[in-house]
């Protein structure tokens, strides 16, 4: 049975990007969820990479089986990896992570009663919203069955080759 345990996030550049929102939630002893939610300050974003590892808890948190780097901008425009992909589709149902690059702020014009228009400009926040452990535990225990333990999800999300968010989410399988 999966279950979150913890969750740490970190912005490593508040000029480029702040944690909006960080934590779990149990509403009751069934439902339990995770939400993400980043503000982005610096648009346009061209490139983004990911660095994911799992660790397991073994006298202390070690490497274990997953270890990869990808370019964000290339696998969301089409090019596929099946092991990015298992990772992605482990959170892209309660996400807005499907834009390609270059991911920008849109702009839109609002013409008022007395014809005077005006530019907004719409900043996007990027958040994974209220995932459910229910999908984790199908997605990891069905789908791919993980061998029971603790673990933890290490992901540092770069742009142009700077570390900008820290994500760490811990679980008990």
């Amino acid at each position: 049975k999966f279950e979150f345990t913890n969750i740490h996030c970190k912005s490593l550049d508040k000029d480029f990007m702040d944690m909006e929102e960080c934590f779990l939630k149990s509403v009751n002893r069934t439902y339990k969820y995770m939400n993400v939610r980043t503000k982005i300050y610096k648009f346009p974003v061209n490139d983004v990479t990911v660095r994911v590892e799992v660790l397991k808890r073994l006298n202390g948190y070690k490497p274990f089986l997953f270890n990869f780097t990808v370019d964000a901008c290339k696998f969301l425009k089409g090019q596929r990896n099946t092991l990015v992909q298992f990772f992605y589709e482990l959170f892209s149902p309660y996400s807005n992570i499907l834009h390609k690059c270059p991911y920008n702020v849109s702009f839109i014009t609002v013409t008022d009663t007395y014809r005077i228009s005006r530019h907004l400009t719409l900043q996007h926040d990027v958040y994974v919203n209220k995932l459910p452990i229910s999908y984790l535990d199908y997605r990891l225990t069905y789908v791919l069955p993980f061998p029971e333990g603790v673990y933890c999800v290490h992901s540092i999300y770069s742009s142009k080759g700077v570390a900008r968010m820290d994500l760490k989410v811990y679980v008990n399988i």
